[in-house]
């Protein structure tokens, strides 16, 4: 099953655009090897507006945000996790507007024991659990824990007047590019489940936390489940071929000569986040930094 990413986004960063029935979506101007062209911020609603995701603590993202809204009133402050490029600008636009702020809740995982990506500040206002609802007389969105590519991570399913169908996938499905499963705070066994547990929706397109939306994505999220259960196929003949090895060591036998060096330690990490399934299933055993098959 083939996994095609959709990388042609020609909207100009700090402009609005329409992606679906009363949500525009703007970008957020912090490109980067795994922000893409930057960080979607969606703008919910006609008149009483949700942001969803405000992106980094940006003066340039805010006063395009604003500008956005204008003559519109900013009522919630949405966040689907809280990974540096997404929540630090909730604070900033909540001091700007009074609006209040709705997450999972705080990062998870402490700087020290591998959160160093996380926003460590945050404190929603309200704590929104798998299942939990947000509405307007306009729209409902629904939030689903999604953990994976980070322990707090929700996506939100969109409920308009035209209908149901349209899901917020943040990080957890993107269209450019597969996620960062970085452990602690990513786990890849907690990815696949929640990958399976978007599968069976009839969502009929995704709005990603980066890159362009993802129309009919069902055949996207099966192509990225079996290209993740093909990478640990991968990583598995590896290790057995090593005997025993550290996650970066088997990078080049895994990724091949092709892989970008600025890619490397991410690619380390997702191995590692195989790696660990792989031993908590029994499939290898973990000393250390270093594992051996079973």
């Amino acid at each position: 099953m083939s996994l095609r990413f959709l990388r042609d986004d020609a909207l100009p960063h700090g402009v609005a655009e329409p992606a679906a029935p009363l949500v525009r979506r703007l970008v957020c101007p912090n490109p980067g090897p795994f922000t893409f062209r930057g960080t979607n911020t969606y703008l919910i609603g006609r008149g009483e507006v949700a942001v969803l995701d405000p992106g980094p603590a940006d003066p340039a993202h805010l006063d395009a945000l604003l500008r956005a809204t204008e003559g519109e009133r900013i009522t919630r402050i949405l966040v689907s996790h809280t990974h540096r490029d997404h929540s630090p600008g909730a604070a900033a636009l909540q001091a700007r507007t009074g609006a209040p702020i709705f997450g999972f809740g705080p990062h998870l995982t402490p700087p020290g024991e591998g959160g160093e990506g996380g926003d460590h500040d945050f404190r929603p206002d309200a704590a929104l659990p798998d299942g939990a609802v947000v509405e307007t007389a306009d729209w409902r969105a629904t939030a689903i824990h999604t953990p994976g590519h980070c322990a707090n991570h929700l996506c939100f399913a969109l409920e308009t007047g035209h209908g149901a169908g349209v899901l917020f996938s943040a990080d957890h499905v993107m269209s450019w590019s597969t996620s960062v499963v970085s452990p602690p705070d990513g786990d890849m066994a907690a990815y696949m489940a929640s990958l399976a547990k978007l599968a069976p929706r009839d969502d009929r397109l995704y709005l990603p936390g980066h890159g362009p939306p993802l129309p009919d994505p069902a055949p996207f999220v099966a192509a990225l489940a079996a290209h993740r259960r093909e990478r640990e196929a991968r990583v598995l003949d590896a290790l057995r071929a090593a005997r025993r090895a550290t996650a970066a060591a088997l990078v080049p036998a895994v990724y091949g000569p092709d892989l970008d060096a600025k890619l490397a330690p991410a690619a380390a990490r997702s191995l590692l986040a195989h790696l660990i399934k792989l031993a908590d299933e029994g499939a290898a055993f973990r000393e250390g930094d270093s594992f051996e098959p079973r």
